[in-house]
C-alpha cells in the first residue's frame, strides 16, 4: 500500500512539473525581419492629448522609391513596460492614417536644359514641348503647395542661367518654357559637368532654405544633354563627386539625347536613373518617363499617424511600424514619451 500510494504521488508531481515547464504552446513574441522594403524616419513627434506622428520615406532594396502605400499597408506594434512581447495595435481603433504633408514637408525638382549650339540648331522645338509635357506630368498629381519646380539652363558659359525659379503653378513654369529662343545663347559650347556641379549646389541650397523653416525637404535633379562636355572646365571625376557626396534626400537624374552622348558618363551622373532617347522624337516620351519617376520620388515620403492607446504614466514606449505591399515588408523600430497622453485623440486634419 505504502508503495502505491508513493508511486502516485511521484506520477503526479512529473506530470506537475511538465505541465509548469512546458511551454511549447506559448505564442512566441514577433520577430521583425523583413528587409523587402527600407523605410527611413526623417522626423517623429508626439501631439496630445495621444497622437504619434512618424515621417518616413519607403525604398526597395534596390534604393527604388514606393509611392501609394496608404493606412491600410502599415501595421503599428507598441511594447509598454508590462508587455513581454510587442502588441499589434489595430488600424481602426487607433485611427492610423496617411495625412498631408504640405506643413512639415517640401519637395523640390531643379530642371537643367542644355541650350549648346547643337541643341539649339537641331531640336530646339522639341526640348520644348518635352519640357512642358514634363511639367504637365510631374505635376498634375503633385500636392502643389508642397511640391516646386525650378528650370536652369546652361551653354558653354561657367556659369547656370535661371529660366524660372522655384515655382508651384504649372502654368506659370510653361510659359517660361516658351520663353527659350535660340538668341538666348551666346556661347555654343557644352560645360556639362559645371551644370552638374552647379545645379547639385542648387538643390543642397534650397533644402538649407527649408531647414531653416523647420521643414524637412527633398530634391530631384534632372538634367538634360545631347551631348558631351565640351568646354573642359572641370573634370568627370569633379562632376561625380559632387553627386556621389550630394544629401542623401537628393536624387540625380540624366536624359540623353542622340548618339554623340556617353552613356557611361550619364549613368554616373544619374545616378537615380538615367534616360535615353535616340532620336528627337522620342523626346517627350523620355520626359514623361523622367516625370513619373519624379513623381515617385516625391511620393515616397508618408507623414504616418495614429492615436496610441497608452496613457500618462506608462513613461517610454517602444514602437515598431511594418510596410507591406503584396509579399513585400519591411519595418522600422522607435521609442515615444507618452507623458501627458489621455483620451480624446483624433488623426482628422
Amino acid at each position: 500500500m505504502y508503495r502505491f500510494v508513493l508511486a502516485i504521488l511521484m506520477v503526479v508531481a512529473v506530470s506537475y512539473s511538465c505541465s509548469k515547464d512546458d511551454t511549447s504552446n506559448a505564442v512566441p513574441c514577433t520577430e521583425f525581419r523583413y528587409d523587402d522594403f527600407h523605410l527611413q524616419v526623417q522626423e517623429q513627434f508626439t501631439t496630445l492629448p495621444g497622437k504619434i506622428s512618424v515621417f518616413f520615406r519607403v525604398e526597395d532594396r534596390e534604393g527604388e522609391s514606393i509611392s501609394g502605400l496608404e493606412a491600410f499597408n502599415f501595421t503599428i506594434y507598441e511594447k509598454g513596460r508590462n508587455d513581454e512581447c510587442f502588441n499589434e495595435i489595430s488600424n481602426n481603433e487607433s485611427f492610423a492614417a496617411i495625412n498631408s504633408r504640405s506643413q512639415i514637408f517640401s519637395f523640390n525638382t531643379v530642371l537643367v536644359l542644355d541650350l549648346s549650339g547643337s541643341v539649339i540648331t537641331n531640336s530646339l522645338d522639341e526640348l520644348k514641348s518635352a519640357a512642358k509635357s514634363f511639367i504637365d506630368n510631374v505635376m498634375q498629381n503633385a500636392q502643389t503647395e508642397s511640391y516646386n519646380l525650378g528650370i536652369w539652363w546652361f551653354d558653354g558659359e561657367n556659369r547656370l542661367h535661371q529660366l524660372s525659379p522655384f515655382e508651384s503653378d504649372p502654368v506659370v513654369l510653361k510659359i517660361k518654357i516658351d520663353g527659350l529662343q535660340p538668341g538666348l545663347s551666346i556661347d555654343p559650347s557644352t560645360d556639362l559637368y559645371g551644370a552638374v556641379i552647379k545645379s547639385a549646389n542648387i538643390a543642397q541650397q534650397k533644402l538649407d532654405e527649408f531647414v531653416a523653416q523647420d521643414i524637412i525637404s527633398a530634391a530631384s535633379v534632372v538634367i538634360f544633354t545631347d551631348g558631351t562636355d565640351q568646354a573642359a572646365r572641370f573634370t568627370e571625376q569633379q562632376a561625380v563627386n559632387a553627386v556621389q557626396t550630394a544629401n542623401k534626400n537628393i536624387s540625380f537624374y540624366t536624359i540623353g539625347l542622340g548618339d554623340e552622348i556617353d552613356h557611361k558618363v550619364l549613368r554616373s551622373l544619374g545616378k537615380t536613373g538615367s534616360i535615353f532617347a535616340e532620336n528627337k522624337e522620342e523626346l517627350e516620351t523620355k520626359f514623361a518617363e523622367a516625370a513619373d519617376e519624379i513623381w515617385k520620388d516625391a511620393n515616397s515620403f508618408y507623414l504616418f499617424e495614429y492615436c496610441s492607446p497608452k496613457r500618462d504614466g506608462s513613461g517610454i514606449n517602444e514602437l515598431v511600424i511594418v510596410a507591406q505591399d503584396g509579399n513585400s515588408k519591411g519595418f522600422f523600430e522607435t521609442t515615444f514619451d507618452a507623458t501627458g497622453f489621455s483620451s480624446g485623440c483624433s488623426t482628422t486634419p
